[in-house]
C-alpha cells in the first residue's frame, strides 16, 4: 500500500484563488465565492477578497447556513465544463456548488482505465460529473443516488454534454441496497467509484452511517469485481477517518485480486501561492 497526494490543478472554469483564516475564495466559471474552510489555518495571500457571494455558516453543530450575495448570481445555476464534460453549477443550501472540483484527478485516472464496452458504477453519484467523465471514455455506466433531484441533475448534465444517448442507467436507490441486489444478480463491473457521506438517508428512509455501513458496502463491491476488473475508488470527506484506515480496508477486501492499493489526501492547488489545500481522503485499488 502506498501513500500519495492527489492534487486538483486549476482549469479554465475553476480555480482556488486564495485561502486562509478558515475560508477559501474560488472561481466557478464567471462567478467567485467565499466558503468556510477549516483546513485553511494559514493567513491569506491577498489583502482583500472581492466575491459575488459568500456562504455564512450556521451556529449549530449540525451545520446549516445561508448564502449572502454581493452581486446577482443565477439561482438556476450556470454552465461549466471539465474537459469534454459539461454540467451545471449552482449555489446549494449545503454550501457547495453542485460538484466537487477536487475530484478532477480521480475522473482523469478512472477514464484512463476504461474503454469502449467497459462497465462502471458510480455509487452516491450526486449530479453525475464523474459518471459523465467515465462515459466519455466509452464505458457503460450505472449511476446510483438516493436523491431524485440529484439524479435529474445528472440527466440534465448528460444532455448538456451531448451524452443523453450514452448507455447510462440512472438509478434512484439506496446505494448499499442496490449494490447488494447487484451481487445477488451476479453482475460484475470493470470499475466502481463510491463517495459515501458521513450520514444519509435512502429514498425510503434507510439510515446510512459511514463507520457502520462502509465495511459491508466495500465487501459487496468486491463481489462485483473479478480478475479482469480495473479499479475501485473510495473517497471520504468525513474528517474523523484516516486515509490509512480506508486504505487497509481496501487492502484486506481486494488483496486477493492482486494489483495495488493507494491511499492519501486529496487537495486543491491554490492559484495565489501554489500551496495545497487538503479537502478529503481517498483509497483506491487498481490492476496496474
Amino acid at each position: 500500500m502506498t501513500l500519495s497526494t492527489l492534487v486538483a490543478e486549476p482549469w479554465s472554469d475553476y480555480g482556488l484563488m486564495d485561502s486562509g483564516n478558515g475560508r477559501k475564495l474560488e472561481r466557478y466559471g464567471p462567478y467567485s465565492f467565499i466558503r468556510p474552510e477549516p483546513q485553511a489555518m494559514w493567513a491569506p495571500a491577498l489583502d482583500a477578497w472581492d466575491a459575488d457571494g459568500e456562504f455564512i455558516p450556521g451556529s449549530d453543530e449540525e451545520g446549516g447556513g445561508r448564502w449572502q450575495f454581493a452581486r446577482p448570481v443565477p439561482q438556476g445555476g450556470w454552465d461549466m465544463g471539465w474537459e469534454d464534460v459539461r454540467f451545471r453549477s449552482q449555489c446549494t443550501p449545503f454550501r457547495h456548488l453542485a460538484f466537487f472540483p477536487d475530484m478532477a484527478p480521480q475522473w482523469a485516472w478512472m477514464r484512463e482505465r476504461l474503454s469502449d464496452g467497459s462497465e462502471a458504477m458510480n455509487l452516491f453519484g450526486y449530479t453525475g460529473v464523474g459518471t459523465l467523465a467515465m462515459a466519455a471514455a466509452g464505458a457503460r455506466l450505472t449511476h446510483v443516488d438516493a436523491s431524485k433531484k440529484s439524479v435529474e441533475a445528472g440527466k440534465e448534465n448528460a444532455r448538456l454534454s451531448g451524452f443523453a444517448e450514452r448507455p447510462i442507467r440512472w438509478m434512484i436507490d439506496d446505494a448499499a441496497k442496490f449494490t447488494a441486489r447487484e451481487v445477488r444478480r451476479g453482475r460484475r463491473y470493470d470499475g466502481i467509484i463510491l463517495d459515501p457521506p458521513k450520514y444519509g438517508r435512502g429514498p425510503t428512509g434507510e439510515i446510512w452511517r459511514l463507520e457502520e455501513g462502509l465495511p459491508g458496502l466495500i465487501a459487496d463491491c468486491r463481489k462485483l469485481l473479478d480478475a479482469d476488473s480495473r479499479f475501485l475508488v473510495l473517497t471520504v470527506y468525513a474528517v474523523r477517518m484516516s486515509a490509512l484506515a480506508i486504505g487497509e480496508l481496501l487492502n484486506q477486501a481486494l488483496g486477493d485480486l492482486g494489483g495495488r492499493v493507494e491511499c492519501g489526501d486529496m487537495a486543491v492547488r491554490e492559484e495565489a501561492r501554489g500551496l495545497l489545500l487538503p479537502t478529503a481522503i481517498f483509497a483506491r485499488w487498481s490492476r496496474d
